[in-house]
């Protein structure tokens, strides 16, 4: 199924195993992502854009926004190309930010299928998938659940 994989389309909801599991490449957090970020999202609190205020925090120095690493997260998913086409919605999200991430850490995202749940009158299923994004130094930043409605194969 998916372990070890790099589908070139996207998986139906019947290609999905609970346990399976797929791992992204690396991304690597830059000074643009996040005053590019910061201007999309009108954030610019000074833990992240201020590097003279971020000295005196207990990081030491800025760091990324917590949502640009999760919307970093999303776009590591879909470049693996698993979900390509086959996502009807992502349904929603239990999340927890674990650690910072800096400048010049490189990130990547882990993916296993912790559950199943058809539904056949949404044209295909629910899937959870257990999420990590890891740093470099494969520590956890970031962790929870997505819960993805996949098209069926059938429908």
């Amino acid at each position: 199924m998916m372990a070890d994989l790099q589908p070139t389309r996207g998986l139906y909801y019947e290609d999905y195993a609970v346990g399976v599991s797929i791992t992204s490449q690396g991304r690597t957090v830059t000074e643009s992502d996040i005053v590019n970020f910061a201007m999309l999202s009108g954030d610019w609190n000074p833990l992240h854009t201020d590097a003279q205020a971020a000295k005196e925090t207990p990081y030491g120095e800025r760091i990324a926004h917590g949502m640009l690493v999760l919307s970093m997260a999303t776009g590591l998913a879909e470049r693996l190309g698993f979900l390509n086409q086959t996502v009807l919605g992502f349904m929603g999200l239990n999340w927890q930010f674990r650690a910072a991430v800096k400048i010049g850490d490189t990130i990547r995202v882990q993916a296993a299928v912790s559950e199943l749940k058809p539904m056949p009158r949404l044209g295909g299923g629910y899937v959870t998938f257990k999420v990590q994004i890891l740093n470099q130094e494969d520590k956890v930043v970031q962790r929870g659940e997505w819960v993805m409605l996949i098209k069926s194969q059938t429908s």
